[in-house]
Order: structure tokens, then sequence, then C-alpha cells
């Protein structure tokens, strides 16, 4: 992947994601219930609290709010350090107040686990580790040092010792387990979303060389009427000005120019504009077209085809998807990567299916990860030794999983094993497949041959240039 694109997944943190407006929204919500639950308190149940310093707490986190409402710009988005304080100076907030209101003896305790959630799902590991940890420190505090709840008749409301240590194992044991989850869903579907976001751009890639190359086919088409005036008139010069050497030689010269911007205009696009090849092509050639750049390092690349028990000889065509070369290219160029000699690539059809077989001598999958081939941003550590057979190899593990999504997306289902663990090179023979990995792409022939009834397209001439 481009070192722009690696810089655009990232180089940016989560928390640069959440505006400032989302957070002060959240905050007037919880000072709303905040003084709600003191009114109700002090009004309905006669609580005897600290109103002034309570009311103190509350009218910090207003201030808060207001300033952030008039110094920064409604489209704000904090940064790290910005949105650590700010979910700092929430948790802290929010324990004061419980300090002030019973401890732990407070039903409403358990809202210091909201900090760290929020924390856990926007803010890097070392940030929800130090708000994870002072939130457990504040609930240790809580159960010993807090002002208690009394009603007007001066009785303290608590509750028994065996319960405060219950709350304070529920809510410690909640910070650790819902932080811990939270970070772990919202890191999968992050990666997940990156992921998903460099298929894209490697899809849009491929659809742009796929329709370059319509535009270079029209060029050739339309260029090839004034070429072929200009080497018939050049010739008649030629002819006509044998008296004259030094104009002859100009004359010559045009028609050799014209002759070459025609050889150029056949390599770059040999067909008219409206060239079927440019959305179906033969089977062999897709593989050949997706397999061309890699072919000059340094591994051999062999290329088999032919039909399965029961399938007839004549080689499918199919469609010339981008998102079909793309895939196959990622899953050849791991191939090549991690092959010490030979890449081998069979590719075997009848009248249900077509099979692509990507093979290669290397080491092959380590085991542990056969089942998780294909998620995002999976790779693991490279030892020294792998760095000595592989100095080549740089990467984000962003290959497989786009291959894959790549190819599921034109109806293929991928299956990927060692040759090591005894999968026959083919299931029409019986000699065994290298000991390095394998790939195997399959489709039903019905969803990719282009001469299927729904993927048919309507014939048309193709016109090659003639000079």
């Amino acid at each position: 992947m481009p070192e722009a694109n690696s810089a655009l997944l990232h180089g940016q943190e989560r928390s640069n994601w959440i505006r400032l407006r989302t957070l002060i929204l959240l905050r007037w919500v919880a000072i709303a219930g905040q003084l709600a639950a003191i009114t109700v308190a002090q009004r309905m149940y006669s609580l005897q609290l600290e109103v002034g310093l309570c009311y103190l707490a509350i009218g910090v986190s207003v201030t808060g709010n207001l300033i952030a409402i008039f110094v920064f710009p409604e489209n704000k988005r904090l940064t790290e350090p910005e949105n650590f304080l700010m979910v700092l100076f929430d948790l802290l907030q929010l324990a004061f107040l419980l300090y002030l209101t019973g401890g732990l003896h407070n039903p409403f305790a358990m809202l210091l686990l909201g900090p760290v959630t929020i924390s856990a799902s926007v803010l890097g590991l070392r940030s929800t580790l130090i708000i994870g940890g002072t939130a457990i420190i504040l609930v240790t505090l809580l159960a010993n040092y807090h002002l208690p709840l009394r009603t007007d008749q001066g009785f303290i409301l608590r509750v028994p010792d065996i319960f405060v240590f219950g709350n304070w194992a529920a809510i410690t044991i909640a910070t650790v387990f819902m932080g811990a989850y939270s970070r772990r869903v919202s890191s999968e579907m992050h990666s997940m979303s990156e992921a998903l976001a460099a298929t894209q751009m490697a899809l849009a890639r491929e659809q742009k060389l796929t329709d370059l190359g319509g535009v270079v086919a029209a060029a050739a088409h339309e260029l090839g009427t004034p070429l072929a005036t200009i080497k018939l008139t050049s010739s008649e010069l030629i002819e006509e000005l044998d008296d004259r050497p030094d104009l002859r030689e100009d004359a010559a010269l045009i028609r050799e120019q014209a002759d070459r911007c025609r050889d150029i205009l056949r390599d770059m696009g040999r067909a008219g504009k409206d060239d079927l090849h440019l959305r179906q092509a033969p089977l062999i050639a897709v593989i050949n077209e997706a397999a061309e750049p890699h072919r000059d390092r340094g591994k051999i690349i062999l290329i088999e085809e032919g039909p399965a028990k029961g399938g007839r000889q004549q080689q499918p065509s199919i469609l010339r998807k981008p998102e079909v070369i793309h895939g196959l290219r990622n899953l050849i160029q791991n191939a090549v990567d991690f092959a010490r000699t030979t890449v081998w690539i069979e590719t075997r059809w009848d009248d249900e299916r077509i099979w692509i077989r990507i093979m290669d001598d290397g080491r092959g999958f380590p085991p542990y990860v056969l089942g998780r081939i294909g998620d995002p941003f999976m790779r693991r550590r490279r030892g020294e030794s792998e760095r000595l057979l592989r100095p080549e190899y740089e990467g984000m593990g962003l290959g497989l999983f786009i291959a894959k999504t790549l190819l599921e997306r034109s109806g293929a289902e991928l299956r990927f094993a060692n040759g090591s663990d005894g999968m026959a090179r083919d299931r029409d023979r019986e000699d065994p497949a290298p000991p390095g990995a394998i790939v195997e792409v399959v489709w039903r022939r019905k969803s990719i041959d282009a001469r299927a009834d729904e993927n048919a397209i309507p014939a048309g001439a193709n016109q090659p240039i003639s000079i």
C-alpha cells in the first residue's frame, strides 16, 4: 500500500474523530441528571445534603461547558490530550459529587463506568489505562471516605459493609471488563473500517486503470484514420520528389514517424473504443494480466490450464472485473513474496465451477493463523531469521484482506491451506502439492462466465487499426 494511504489510515488518532460539541451535549445531559437527582433527594426524601458544595461541583461543569461553547468553534474536534482531559475532568467531578452524597452507599456510584467506557472507545491505550486506574483508585477511596447520607431526623442511611464491599468489587471488575470489552470491540470496528477504506481505494485504482485502457483504445481508434492519411500522403510525396533528395528525405521521415505512431498505438490499444476485451477476456488472459507485474521479481511463475473431469475443452471467457484482477494480483504477490523459487497457478473449469489455485514452495501459512486469514491488519512480528529470508517484504497485513474482500464481491469463495497438510495439488491428479501455501479461489460459473445468460454482452465488431 502506498505510503500516503498508510498515513491516511494510521496518521489520525481515533480521538480526533470526536467533536467537542458531542461531549458538550453529553455533559449537559449529565448536568441535568445530577440536578434532578439532588433535587429529588432533597425535596422528596428529605435528605440532608451539602447542597452548596453539590451545586458548586455542578456549577464547575456548567462553567466548563459555557467556556467551551463560546471559546471554541462548533466543529472543533478534540486532540488526544484534550479528549483525555475532558474525560478525566468528568470522572473527577462525578467522584466529588459521590463523595458529597454517600460514596458507595449511593446507588449512582455505578455511573463512574461512563468515563471509562468512553475512554476505551475513543482514546489510546495509555490514556485508557490512566482513566481506568484513576477510576479504581477513586472507587477505593469512596468506599472508605465520604460524607454520610442523613435524613431530616438525623438518621444515617447506609448499606451493610458486605454490600459496600460488593459494590466496590462490582464497580472495579466492571471497570476492567467494560474498558477491555469496549476497547476490543471499537478497535475491531475501526480496523475493519480502515481495511474497507483501503479496499475501496485499491478497487478505485484498478477501476481507473481499466478506464484508462478504454481511453487508450478510443485514442488508438480515433487516431488510426489521420495516421493512415499521413502515411498515404507521405508515400505519394516520396514518389513525386525523386528530383528533390532533401525534401524526399523529409517525406520519408514523416512516413517513418507515422509508422512509429502506429506501432505505439497498437501496443497501447489494439482495437476500437468499443473493444469487448475491456469487459471480458479468456480466463488465462486475466490470470496473465494479474501475474504480469510480478514476473520480474526473481521468482518463476508457472501457469497451467485445463478442464476438470467432465469439463469441456474450450477455455471459458470471464468478466474482466477490476476486483477480480486486483484480488488475484494480491494473492499472486503474496505467493511471490513468500516463495523460495517458484509459484504455480493452476486453473480448472467444468460446467458448474471455475477454480484457480495459487501455490508456492515457501514455508506456508503458520498453522495458528490459518483460521484468521483475511482479517484486516493481522500480521505477526517478524523475527530476525524471517527478515533475512524475506528482506524485501514490507506490508501492513492488508493484502490478503483486500484480495479476499474483492474476490468475494465477485462471487468467489476462498480457501487457504498448506501443501504440507496433504492437500492434493489437483482433485484430478495424485501428485502432491508444493509444501508452501495454497490459496483456492472458486466461482460458480454463472457468476463470472461472460457467456452466461445474465452476464452476456451484446457482440459488436471490433475495429482494428489498419494503416
